[in-house]
């Protein structure tokens, strides 16, 4: 006969060799598709978004979190040819948003995105020479012969 013993916040459960025998009658619960804590990715099996999901990084959360979700629920569910065009004032209100809070959501700087030194630092000798030249130069190396 199985008993429990209450050991402070802790309930120990104590089974026979018998009670592990019998099969067990426990039922399963089918998962529920609208449970909200359930892990499920970007959009739910219902279609809408899971704002809870980890792929956003806590944008729908926070300061600018209303604007992000009007920009991202009118991007997904946008019927226009060119998906989200309709939402151009949505997405500009949520960078404004964004923009009186660059602790929180900081700006790539450009600089941070071009190699040092600029894009067009590279010497001449380095660059590969195209096709025509040096087939031209093997032309000069090599004349044919009559």
């Amino acid at each position: 006969m199985s008993y429990c013993k209450q050991e402070g916040k802790d309930c120990i459960i104590f089974v026979t060799k018998e009670d592990h025998e019998a099969p067990s009658n426990a039922e399963l619960v089918e998962d529920d598709p609208n449970d909200p804590y359930e892990d499920h990715g970007l959009i739910l099996p219902n279609g809408d978004i899971n704002w809870n999901c980890p792929c956003l990084g806590g944008m729908a959360s926070g300061p600018c979190g209303q604007q992000f979700k009007d920009a991202f629920s009118c991007f997904h569910y946008s019927k226009e040819e060119i998906k989200g065009s309709d939402c151009v004032e949505n997405f500009r209100g949520m960078q404004e948003c964004m923009q009186k809070y660059p602790e929180l959501y900081p700006q790539e700087d450009d600089n941070d995105s071009a190699p040092s030194g600029g894009a067009n630092t590279a010497p001449t000798d380095s660059l590969p020479a195209s096709s025509t030249d040096s087939t031209a130069a093997a032309a000069t190396e090599n004349p044919a012969t009559s």
